[in-house]
C-alpha cells in the first residue's frame, strides 16, 4: 500500500462550496495534526508573474489560513525571489506583486514574508551531502518556519515536464544564487564590455575568486577558485555576469529534489502539500501571461508526501482528453509533458524523490 493522496472533485452544491472542499482535505489529509500552537506556518506559493493568471486563488489560500489559526498556528504566505529579471526578482517588486495579484491581507488574513529578503541574499546554507550539493541555500523564512503548507498550481512546465509540489518546495524555496546553481552546470563568465568594475561582485564572492584588475578596471573570475555558488550573478546590477540556463535534463531535477530536501531537513513531520490541477496551462506561471490549459480542470489533491501527490497528479492529466483550443489540440497523445516538452525528462523528478527519501511513487487515491 502506498501514501495516501487526498482527492476532490470540482462538483459544488450549496451545502459544500470548493472551499469547503478544500478546508476539508487540510484536515482528512492530517494537516492539522502537523500544527502545534504558536507554530510560525510559512505557506509556500507561487504569487503569480504579472500578466499571469493561471495560479493559486487567493480565495483558496484564505481557507487554508483560517484552518492553521483555527489549530492555534501563526501563518505567513512565502516565496522566494526569482533569478530571472521579472516582477519579483526583489522583495519590493515581489510583495507588489503578489498583492496586485490579490495576495494583500484583507483577502488572505495573513502577512506576507520573501523568503530570501529584500534582494535574495537573506538565506541558510544547509547540508544535504547528496549527488550534486553538499549544501544547498534555503530561504531564511523557509527554514526557520516551524511548519509548510506547500500550496502548488500543477501545471506544464519547460525545463522539468511539470511543476508541482516538489518543484514548488525546492525550486521555490532556494534563494536566487541558489537558483542559479539549479540552473545551470557551467562556471559564470565576466562580459568585459559591459562590467562598470564597481567590486560589487568581489565582496559577495565567499571563495575569494573575483577581482577587479588594476590595469582594465574590469571584473575578472579565477575559475580555478570558483565554486559555482552563483552569488555574482544576482549580485551584479549591470548584468556584465550572465545568468547561465545551461543545464541536463536529468540534472535540473536532481538538484530541485536535493533543494526540498534540504527545505525539509529540520521539518521532518511537519510540512503538508496541496496541489491544485486546474488550469493545467503548459507553461511555467513564471510567464507574464497564461495559454489555454491543455486538459479540463481536474481537482484538487492533497497528502503528506510530495513523491506521492506529483505522482498522482501526473498519472491525471495524463489520463485526460487534450482540449480542443489548446496547443496539444488535434493531437492524442498518452504523455501530455513530454508532447509539450520532448526535452524534458519528467519522471526523474520523482524517481530520484523517492532515491533521496522524500516519497514513495506508489499512492492510494482517497476520494473525499
Amino acid at each position: 500500500m502506498g501514501a495516501k493522496v487526498f482527492f476532490a472533485g470540482l462538483r459544488a452544491t450549496h451545502k459544500e462550496s470548493l472551499l469547503d472542499k478544500v478546508g476539508k482535505l487540510f484536515e482528512r489529509a492530517g494537516m492539522g495534526e502537523l500544527i502545534a500552537p504558536k507554530d510560525l506556518v510559512g505557506i509556500k506559493l507561487h504569487f503569480g508573474e504579472l500578466g499571469n493568471t493561471a495560479y493559486i486563488r487567493p480565495q483558496f489560500v484564505r481557507r487554508v489560513v483560517d484552518k492553521i489559526r483555527e489549530r492555534g498556528g501563526n501563518p505567513f504566505l512565502t516565496d522566494a525571489n526569482t533569478l530571472y529579471v521579472g516582477s519579483r526578482s526583489n522583495a519590493v517588486d515581489h510583495l507588489r506583486t503578489a498583492i496586485l495579484n490579490g495576495f494583500d491581507f484583507a483577502v488572505v488574513n495573513a502577512p506576507l514574508v520573501i523568503a530570501d529578503g529584500l534582494t535574495g541574499k537573506d538565506y541558510v546554507n544547509v547540508p544535504v551531502n547528496l549527488k550534486h550539493f553538499k549544501e544547498v541555500k534555503i530561504g531564511s523564512a523557509v527554514y526557520h518556519a516551524d511548519a509548510l503548507i506547500v500550496m502548488s498550481h500543477f501545471k506544464c512546465h519547460e525545463l522539468t515536464g511539470f511543476g508541482g509540489a516538489i518543484k514548488n518546495l525546492g525550486m521555490g524555496s532556494g534563494s536566487r544564487s541558489g537558483k542559479q546553481m539549479m540552473h545551470s552546470d557551467v562556471l559564470p563568465e565576466v562580459t568585459v564590455a559591459e562590467c562598470q568594475g564597481c567590486a560589487r561582485c568581489t565582496r559577495w564572492c565567499p571563495a575569494g575568486a573575483i577581482a577587479v584588475s588594476r590595469e582594465t578596471k574590469k571584473a575578472y573570475i579565477d575559475h580555478g577558485k570558483c565554486i559555482g555558488c552563483g552569488e555574482c550573478t544576482v549580485t551584479c546590477t549591470v548584468g556584465a555576469i550572465k545568468i547561465n540556463w545551461k543545464t541536463e535534463p536529468e540534472a535540473i531535477q536532481e538538484k530541485i529534489v536535493e533543494y526540498a530536501a534540504g527545505v525539509l531537513q529540520n521539518k521532518q513531520g511537519k510540512v503538508g502539500y496541496i496541489n491544485f490541477v486546474l488550469n493545467v496551462t503548459p507553461d511555467c506561471d513564471c510567464y507574464g501571461f497564461s495559454d489555454a490549459p491543455v486538459v479540463r480542470d481536474i481537482g484538487i489533491l492533497a497528502s503528506l508526501d510530495p513523491v506521492a501527490l506529483d505522482q498522482a497528479c501526473a498519472d491525471l492529466v495524463n489520463r485526460e482528453a487534450v482540449l480542443p483550443g489548446s496547443r496539444l489540440e488535434g493531437r492524442e497523445v498518452q504523455d501530455k509533458f513530454r508532447a509539450l516538452w520532448p526535452q524534458t525528462v519528467w519522471e526523474r523528478q520523482l524517481t530520484y524523490g523517492e532515491e533521496v527519501g522524500l516519497g514513495t511513487r506508489e499512492y492510494e487515491l482517497v476520494e473525499i
